[in-house]
Parts: structure tokens; C-alpha cells; sequence
């Protein structure tokens, strides 16, 4: 039975692992998202124009300060700002 558990256990974080890698691996090679001639943008800020909200919604997957900020600010249910005080990622970035 203690084996069954371990094999478990095991599994699970060598699936979380691989999740986390492919995350990775997936935003590294992830094409830069070009604006369309025939549909102009607005201007907008340097924030703006740098950071899009991609489904991102912990402080383990930002890059920056900015970053993170960003998202709390501008994407839905983000869970970066434990308390409330509008600024995120407190023990990794924005300290």
C-alpha cells in the first residue's frame, strides 16, 4: 500500500513538472502577437503594449513587478494580491 502512495504521489509531481515545462516552453517559443495594417490600434501605453492578459494567474508565472501589476490591474481572476492591498506578488516581485 506505502508503494501504491509513493508511485502516486510520484506521478503527480512528475505531471506537475512537465505541466510547468511545457508552460515554459510554450511562452519561450510563443510567436509575438503582430498588429494587422488594415486594423490600426489606438496608441497606448508601454504597459499595454508589452503585457496581455494570457490566462496567467499566479505571481510564479510573471517576470517583473510591472508584470504582475499588470495583470491584476487589466486580466480576470488573477490570484497575485493575497491581501488586498493592490500590490502583487509582495514576496517575489514587488517588495
Amino acid at each position: 500500500m506505502k508503494k501504491l502512495l509513493l508511485l502516486i504521489v510520484l506521478a503527480v509531481m512528475a505531471w506537475f513538472g512537465y505541466d510547468k515545462y511545457k508552460y515554459q516552453i510554450a511562452t519561450a517559443l510563443a510567436p509575438e502577437a503582430a498588429p494587422l495594417a488594415a486594423d490600426p490600434a489606438p496608441p497606448m501605453s508601454a504597459a499595454t503594449e508589452k503585457f496581455t492578459c494570457d490566462g496567467r494567474t499566479h505571481c510564479s508565472h510573471m517576470r517583473s513587478c510591472a508584470e504582475a501589476t499588470y495583470f491584476v490591474q487589466h486580466c480576470p481572476n488573477t490570484k497575485m494580491d493575497g491581501d488586498h492591498d493592490g500590490v502583487p506578488c509582495e514576496q517575489q516581485w514587488c517588495n
